[in-house]
């Protein structure tokens, strides 16, 4: 078997594998995405607030 029949193979395996699988609604699929982008912009606010406190900190620490 060459390498061309092997990779033919595996693609037809794929578009197989393709076809079976359960794909989200459009809906479903907005409402994961603004979830994410929610959770990140929070997790992004809580990192930034973290930092500010951990710098005033080490400020109030060392005199600076």
């Amino acid at each position: 078997m060459n390498a061309f029949e092997k990779t033919r193979g595996f693609l037809n395996e794929v578009v197989t594998e393709m076809k079976r699988s359960s794909w989200p609604t459009r809906r479903e699929l907005m409402d994961s995405t603004t979830i994410i982008i929610l959770t990140m912009v929070a997790l992004g606010a809580f990192v930034a607030a973290a930092d500010y406190i951990f710098i005033k900190i080490v400020s109030l620490l060392t005199g600076a």
